[in-house]
């Protein structure tokens, strides 16, 4: 279904093993590689990226999925250990700074507004880079589909981001696809804001099997329906759509002025 609301669905045997017969959560920092999985698969240690200005359920979505996975480690990795607040102001606590992570077999990056302060940070990309190199699957969700194209890893890929900043995909090269979740090879990419969590249950299927991943989908409940069909700017009324991308016009237009700059940089020709 070429829509945000269809699954990517293929994959799932290739990428991950066959589905496990019980759910076992792992919680962040107390099981890594050294420690299998209840079926005696190899420990997995999933990095997910945080920020100030982020939105946390970027984060937090994928991380109440992941931190369930048979066998995984979820460690919460930012520049330093100093709390920060999202873009809401909730307090997060990262667990490691980006010289203590470990290698990496899953790199989750994240979005929101604090995006746009990272896109030329060569710390931040660079940690980008290097572990999504050695990584099995890199996910990004919501914009950070642009931290992960400023990075450099969506030339030719297949990616979404959230609606507003859609269009600004082609500046990294990116192959734009309108749909909820996006998979192209190591590369997982979710729209925006919740659709981390979806991303988040088909990354649970690539890496231990749809039977996990239903397991993990069950134990948290997720059987959304919304109350109101304004969810995309294809559902949503057209006032609702309007009022929104002026409340977002601002960061949309800094955002297209910092893809143009690394466009330029990464040497990718844009057809406007």
């Amino acid at each position: 279904m070429n829509t945000r609301r269809g699954f990517v669905r293929q994959g799932f045997v290739a990428g991950g093993a066959v589905g496990l017969s019980g759910l076992v959560g792992a919680k962040a920092g107390t099981q890594g590689l050294d420690e299998p999985g209840p079926g005696g698969e190899p420990g997995l240690n999933i990095g997910i990226l945080i920020f100030p200005l982020m939105d946390q359920i970027d984060f937090t979505g994928p991380f109440e999925v992941l931190s369930r996975v048979p066998g995984a480690t979820v460690h919460v990795i930012a520049k330093d250990k100093a709390p920060i607040r999202d873009v809401k102001g909730l307090i997060l606590t990262p667990e490691r700074t980006l010289a203590e992570a470990p290698p990496l077999d899953v790199l989750v990056v994240p979005g929101g507004p604090g995006q746009e302060a990272l896109m030329e940070d060569e710390e931040i990309l660079a940690f980008i880079r290097e572990r999504a190199a050695g990584a099995r699957y890199v996910f990004s969700v919501c914009t950070g589909a642009l931290l992960c194209g400023a990075a450099g890893l969506l030339r030719g890929v297949r990616s979404t981001t959230h609606w507003a900043s859609f269009d600004l995909l082609k500046y990294f090269g990116a192959i734009p696809t309108d749909e909820r979740v996006v998979q192209d090879g190591k590369h997982l990419s979710a729209a925006g804001v919740t659709a981390g969590i979806d991303g988040a249950l088909i990354l649970a299927a690539l890496l231990r099997g749809e039977r996990a991943a239903q397991e993990i989908q069950l134990g948290i409940e997720y059987a959304p329906e919304p109350p109101f069909q304004s969810g995309t700017p294809k559902s949503a009324p057209a006032e609702v759509l309007a009022s929104s991308r002026a409340k977002l016009r601002g960061l949309t237009v800094a955002r297209e002025a910092t893809a143009r700059r690394i466009a330029a940089k990464l040497g990718v020709e844009v057809n406007e």
